[in-house]
Parts: structure tokens; C-alpha cells; sequence
């Protein structure tokens, strides 16, 4: 098993990409905190888990709360021991439309919950694998950060800063044997896509993304899962600073 007696806290983990994560990293062996702004998909995915022979406790955090976010880090603690692998996930959506047209709060809430709250948890977490003299950091980003599509800016930016904290940090960190990747995942169907489609789902606008990906197809949380997987595992263990594209081709 490729995350045997890992501890793996994994943010956003009540459905789409982090569901897929969190039950591909069980069934690696790891034991897995679901954590969720929502309680009962964070015990759901759970109890999935578990049903399934895995290790997994749910855990409910609001990432934009520090004070949260230290439960969170001291949960795991509390429950497992360790804390291996940090996967920051929580994203939060901007509905596709001309940027001049997104309020101020809409903007302040992007960048709470897909930049500040990195800040939160790398305050958190970060002396934790100092004091194991190691771990590992993985941020998920987008393609949004490295091939915009217009009507997304702000959302665009927040993903975008995600990439550049993960490579200023994998520099910074690398001599305590603490690497940070990213995963830069294109559209796929989970419970934020209708927002990046302007706020309806019809097969012409399914088509519309659909024609930008060469290999034909959506991103699944199973495909982010299984790169995920890797970067988080003793299989990567020299490589640090990555943004690497989950995205059939999207940004060639």
C-alpha cells in the first residue's frame, strides 16, 4: 500500500475531487481526516471509508476560521498521532460572467476560501512536519491559473496564486524535507461546475468545455485522486514545486 501508516488531512473532502481523494487514499492505506464545512458529507465519506475496511474520522472545519483550522490539525493530532499529508482542497467558485459584474463580497469570499485559507492551515500544519522532520503539502489548483478563460478573472487570480504559494513554499520548506505540489485540474462534474457554466447545465454548454479538452472529455475526481496519489506518495519523493496539469490536454 503506497500511504500505509500515513495520516492524511484532507480539506473540501465531503464531495467531488475531495471525496475522490480521500476514499483512493484509503484504499492505499492511509488513514484519512474528511474534513468539510459540511458535517454530514464530511461523516458520509466517512463512513464510506469505513465501510469499505478503511481508517477515517469526519471532521468539520470552516477553512477561512484559523481557530478552526487549528481544530482541525489538532483532531488529527488527537485521533492518529501524526499528520503526513495536508491536502488543501476547499475551493470556492465564481458563476461564469464579465468580471465588472462580481461584488466585492463575492470577491473577498473567493480569496478567504481558495488563498487565505492556505495561509490558515500552513500556519497549522507546517509545525507539525517540522517537529516530524518531514511531510507533505499538496494544493489544488486549476488550469484556470495557467489558461484563463475569460468570465472567471477573479477566480482565475485566486488559482494563480495557489500555483506561486505552492512553488515559494516547496523552496522555502525543502530543507526540512517537507515538499509542496499542485494539481491543476480541469472542469470536471462536481457539485462547483454548474457555477463555472453561468449557472445552467445544458449538453451544448457540456460540449462547449468538452471541445477545449483534446482527449475528449471531463476531468473526474478518480483522475485527480489517482494524481494526487502519486504526488503524495514515497514515489515522488524528489519531486517538490510541481504544478502539474490534470486536464486531457487542456493547456497545451
Amino acid at each position: 500500500m503506497r500511504l500505509e501508516n500515513k495520516t492524511a488531512v484532507i480539506t473540501g473532502a465531503g464531495s467531488g475531487f475531495g471525496e475522490g481523494m480521500a476514499l483512493r487514499f484509503a484504499e492505499e492505506g492511509a488513514k484519512v481526516v474528511v474534513s468539510d464545512i459540511n458535517g454530514d458529507a464530511a461523516k458520509r465519506v466517512a463512513d464510506d471509508i469505513i465501510a469499505k475496511g478503511g481508517q477515517a474520522i469526519a471532521d468539520v472545519t470552516d477553512v477561512t476560521d484559523a481557530a478552526q483550522v487549528q481544530a482541525m490539525t489538532d483532531n488529527s493530532l488527537k485521533n492518529y498521532g501524526s499528520l503526513d499529508i495536508l491536502v488543501n482542497n476547499a475551493g470556492m467558485p465564481q458563476r461564469n460572467a464579465p468580471m465588472l459584474e462580481t461584488d466585492e463580497a463575492t470577491f473577498q469570499k473567493i480569496y478567504d476560501v481558495n488563498v487565505k485559507s492556505i495561509f490558515f492551515t500552513t500556519k497549522s500544519v507546517v509545525p507539525v512536519m517540522q517537529e516530524q522532520k518531514g511531510g507533505n503539502i499538496l494544493n489544488i489548483a486549476s488550469t484556470a491559473a495557467l489558461s484563463p478563460r475569460p468570465g472567471l478573472v477573479w477566480y482565475n487570480s485566486s488559482k494563480g496564486a495557489v500555483v506561486t504559494m505552492t512553488k515559494a513554499m516547496a523552496v522555502e520548506l525543502a530543507p526540512q524535507q517537507i515538499r509542496v505540489n499542485a494539481l491543476c485540474p480541469v472542469i470536471a462534474m462536481t457539485g462547483m461546475t454548474v457555477e463555472f457554466m453561468g449557472g445552467e447545465d445544458t449538453p451544448e454548454i457540456r460540449e462547449k468545455f468538452q471541445s477545449t479538452i483534446p482527449l475528449g472529455r471531463m476531468n473526474t475526481p478518480r483522475d485527480l485522486a489517482n494524481a494526487a496519489l502519486y504526488l503524495t506518495s514515497d514515489e515522488a519523493s524528489f519531486i517538490t514545486g510541481v504544478a502539474m496539469e490534470v486536464d486531457g490536454g487542456r493547456c497545451i
